[in-house]
This record gives C-alpha cells, structure tokens and sequence, in this order.
C-alpha cells in the first residue's frame, strides 16, 4: 500500500456497474439531490438509503408576505404616532394580509404533515 493510500480518510474502494439507462438515472438524481461528486452521492444513498429534495417555494412566498406586512404595520404605527389616529381601511388592510400569511403557513404545514 502506498504512503498516499493509508493517510487516506476513506482508503477502501468501492465500485458499480451500471448500464446507459442507470447511469442516466443516477446522474439525474444527482442533478436533483444537487450533488455533483458521485462518491459522495453514492456514500449518502447506500449509507442513508435516501435523500430529500426539499421545494422551499411556499416557504420563500411566506417571507414575502411576512415582509410585506410588516412594513405595512411600521408605516400604520408611524402614521398613528404622527397623527393619533389610524384609519379603518388600514386595520382591514393588515387583517386581510393577515389572513393570507395564515393560509400560506397552513399550506406549509398541511405539506410538512405529509412527509414520512
């Protein structure tokens, strides 16, 4: 064994063969794990048995509504420490944004509650 082989972390070897098709299949799964070394993606699913590609869409849309509303709030209690007073069509405003971030958090967690 040479020097560089035993102060190697992993020194033993493994390998595969595959035919077109599988090799298509476990780049594509690569590409979708997002994982671009084959020994890592191998090691990950033999050891793991599995990997998980999270779609993060809904949570980024919650953010949104999030920052929306609270600028929307910042600007409200502004003006009512400018002026005393908030107007009606303000309050309905942050209670409609209010219940769009609910049903944005609700389709999260309905998601969440799926996985197994």
């Amino acid at each position: 064994m040479t020097e560089g082989k035993r102060n190697r972390q992993r020194p033993i070897q493994l390998s595969l063969w595959a035919n077109e098709e599988e090799a298509a299949l476990i780049r594509e799964r690569m590409d979708a794990a997002g994982i671009s070394n084959f020994s890592a993606f191998a090691r990950k699913m033999l050891i793991d048995g599995y990997h998980v590609n999270l779609d993060l869409t809904d949570v980024r849309e919650m953010v949104t509504l999030l920052r929306r509303c609270s600028v929307n709030i910042n600007q409200i209690a502004k003006r009512a420490n400018e002026t005393r007073s908030i107007y009606a069509e303000d309050v309905d405003d942050l209670r409609g944004q209010y219940a769009t971030l609910w049903e944005a958090a609700n389709k999260i967690l309905v998601g969440l509650s799926k996985i197994r």
